[in-house]
């Protein structure tokens, strides 16, 4: 008789990942410095970056007072002056139908070589919305996942100018891999870049072993063979942005949903693995 895999929670899920994991270690680059981020819808945040790991971020929208508040923040470079800030604001709107303020998962793209940067905002959906079914959603149109990540690009810099700017893009050079991924001595993935829209996973050993699933997906080109990945599960609400770099071949991330299945408390956890290219299929045109 065979088992029965059964989804966890990604509370549980970061409690398989935690112990020698193959995370990077957060950098320190950054403290002291101040970069303003202009993004093509004419936003702009300007982040300082202060003592033990934290940010100052202030936001200035047309038509809205500046915003300012301070965050812990992790941040980690998987390539030279290219770095990835990640972190959770549990503290402010939207509000969710119980009338509980949403968690935003907010994780930025610093490249310092090129002077770009792409913002990735995330949003679970509230228990309500989690419990509508898979059929139900797809009768009212809407995406089998109720997370949300929005993906913005633009320049480090005031006053920039996007004439002829070569932001980061969406890309397709990932399809077709087949890569596995080592997270630590227990946890091991394997994911398969369907199309430009959907990518295939499979946990081959760990605390999801035997799970496996075809999840919507963004890919995002940062430099050569480096790129940012973004996922959204549908059984167990999951937000994914991981870096993955392919001439290194590491990735380095976090991995965002609740703790439990009560919905009153969050996990946002670090991930990191190493790479293995194992085929790329090219389907004939």
């Amino acid at each position: 008789m065979t088992s029965h895999p059964a989804f966890i929670q990604v509370g549980a899920l970061a409690d398989g990942f935690a112990p020698n994991s193959h995370i990077l270690a957060p950098v320190a680059d950054l403290e002291g410095r101040t970069f303003v981020l202009t993004f093509t819808d004419g936003a702009v945040q300007t982040l300082r970056f202060g003592p033990a790991s934290s940010v100052d971020v202030e936001r200035t929208t047309a038509g809205a007072a500046p915003t300012r508040k301070c965050h812990a923040c992790r941040v980690t470079s998987v390539r030279a002056g290219i770095y990835f800030v990640d972190y959770v604001d549990a503290s402010g709107s939207p509000i969710d139908e119980s009338g509980k303020p949403v968690a935003v998962s907010t994780s930025y793209v610093l490249d310092l070589k090129k002077q770009l940067c792409t913002l990735v905002t995330g949003l679970l959906p509230g228990e309500k919305e989690t419990r509508i079914d898979a059929f139900t959603r797809v009768e009212l149109g809407m995406e089998l996942t109720g997370v949300q990540a929005e993906i913005r690009h633009g320049v480090i810099g005031p006053d920039a100018e996007f004439n002829g700017t070569a932001l980061h893009q969406p890309t397709t050079e990932l399809i077709g891999m087949r890569n596995l991924y080592t997270y630590s001595a227990t946890e091991r993935y394997e994911h398969i870049y369907l199309n430009e829209n959907f990518y295939a996973w499979q946990c081959l050993s760990g605390v999801e072993a035997g799970l496996g699933d075809v999840d919507r997906c963004h890919t995002i080109g940062i430099d050569t063979a480096l790129y940012l990945f973004v996922w959204r599960e549908k059984v167990v609400p999951t937000l994914g942005v991981l870096m993955i770099d392919l001439e290194r071949m590491k990735t380095d991330g976090k991995i965002f949903g609740y703790e439990g299945s009560r919905f009153d408390a969050l996990s946002n956890f670090p991930v990191g693995a190493h790479a293995v290219v194992l085929n790329v299929t090219r389907h004939p045109g």
